[in-house]
């Protein structure tokens, strides 16, 4: 089983600073003296704005549902053939491997942490390496099904517009370079991006329809494929960032 940490902990690297090298956990909570709550985070391609809604890593559906080798309890490796899609080197580092079926005799509703891999072309095997802590619980045999899920705060984005292709985490505070590691708000008083004029007390959805890394008021069309991420604190100015109180 992984292992547990109790809160506070030390914080290894400050807020506002975009650092190329990782001193946390990716998702590790920070909290500030007045209770905002925040994420720590690796930036994917391009660099994050300040004000801007931020979404996980795309899910990839050629990497769920796989048959795995089989596996003893206390394994420390679980190796599974890729669908037509790659993975690349430690795509699914400090990410999961999910049981997803086969019964629990053989598996299914366990969760394991992943410490690394190496580049898998497309419908080639994977040899998903566990973290030390956490082996192989309930043997896996040829009839389960594990699926591959990367850290939601590995290689973070903008969120698009109309529909996430990952989870919403947070609103970057500040600017965060691409590659680099930082911290995302997730919890309390934050600074967004507003698209429309949604009134003060609304719920704002994450997804906005028209502008990338924006909120919109939440309607009941977008609570279907949506994620409300908070309520507005002031009457919003499109275009602009206004005061927004995060719930992530």
């Amino acid at each position: 089983m992984p292992s547990f940490v109790q809160n506070p902990v030390a914080i290894g690297q400050d807020g506002f600073v975009s650092s190329a090298t990782q001193v946390e956990p990716l998702g590790a909570l920070g909290i500030t003296k007045d209770g905002r709550q925040f994420r720590y985070v690796k930036a994917g391609a391009a660099d994050l704005v300040a004000g801007n809604v931020i979404q996980g890593p795309a899910t990839v559906p050629n990497h769920l549902a796989l048959t795995p080798s089989a596996a003893s309890i206390g394994a420390t490796q679980i190796v599974a053939t890729l669908g037509a899609t790659l993975a690349s080197l430690n795509q699914y580092a400090e990410g999961y491997v999910m049981v997803s079926d086969g019964g629990a005799s053989i598996g299914q509703g366990n969760i394991y942490g992943v410490s690394g891999h190496a580049a898998v072309l497309s419908g080639g095997v994977i040899t998903a390496n566990l973290k030390a802590d956490d082996p192989v619980q309930v043997a896996l045999t040829g009839s389960s099904r594990v699926g591959f899920i990367a850290n939601p705060f590995n290689g973070v984005i903008q969120a698009p517009i109309t529909t996430a292709t990952g989870l919403i985490i947070g609103v970057a505070p500040y600017i965060i370079s691409a590659g680099q590691f930082g911290w995302v708000q997730c919890y309390g008083v934050a600074n967004v991006l507003i698209n429309g004029t949604p009134a003060l007390g609304s719920a704002v959805t994450g997804v906005s329809a028209t502008t990338a890394g924006a909120v919109d008021v939440a309607v009941a069309a977008s609570l279907i494929a949506g994620q409300v991420i908070g309520d507005m604190l002031q009457i919003g100015v499109s275009t602009k960032c206004n005061a927004v109180f995060l719930r992530m």
